[in-house]
């Protein structure tokens, strides 16, 4: 029995609603996949972020543990390319990184109490997607992450309603966890024994 031209109908509409579907289906898909290698550039890049603060570390720690003026943080990041305290220079860090975060070659630095630098970190501001789990020598970058909670939870308790014959508390500012509390530090440590990379800052 042929079809009428209300059915051809009916069939074209039905006919473009499954191709709308199938369209969303598909936006929906890229979407995932776009936010799943987005997430995991995120994490590649942080690995190496890892991997270079180490190496900024380690170049600090063999700095201060050697030379004729052993004790002292380099002045420069240059000084951990060639180090000029040796009649003939020597090489603590093989390059000066770029940084993975923002693709720039320059560091934030932290800098010694009694002078020098004593450990690196990015200038992004992103906030990290890795949290957790990482090496005894970067503990602090998690405990940097708690007390950013910590204030933000006092900054919540700090704009509680009150009454009226209290005054309202001047509310606490706070910053967002960011690359910029990941400080790869280099301290040696404060009793006897063999010096050791420890994170912080």
């Amino acid at each position: 029995m042929p079809i009428g031209r209300t059915g051809r109908r009916a069939q074209a509409g039905f006919t473009y609603i499954g191709l709308l579907i199938a369209v969303v289906f598909f936006g929906l898909g890229m979407v995932g996949a776009a936010r799943l290698l987005a997430a995991t550039e995120q994490a590649e890049r942080e690995a190496e972020l890892l991997f270079i603060g180490h190496q900024f570390r380690q170049a600090i720690q063999s700095y201060v543990q050697s030379g004729p003026r052993a004790g002292n943080y380099p002045p420069t990041l240059a000084d951990l390319l060639q180090d000029s305290r040796y009649p003939t220079p020597r090489r603590h860090l093989r390059r000066l990184f770029i940084d993975p975060i923002t693709g720039l070659a320059d560091w934030g630095l932290v800098m010694a109490p009694e002078g020098g630098i004593m450990g690196i970190y990015s200038l992004s501001e992103r906030e990290p997607r890795k949290r957790a789990n990482f090496d005894a020598v970067d503990a602090d970058f998690e405990l940097a992450l708690q007390r950013q909670q910590a204030q933000g939870q006092a900054l919540a308790n700090g704009l509680q309603p009150l009454t009226a014959a209290a005054p309202q508390p001047t509310p606490l500012k706070t910053q967002s966890y960011s690359y910029r509390d990941w400080k790869f530090v280099y301290r040696p440590p404060l009793t006897g024994g063999a010096r050791r990379p420890a994170g912080g800052g």
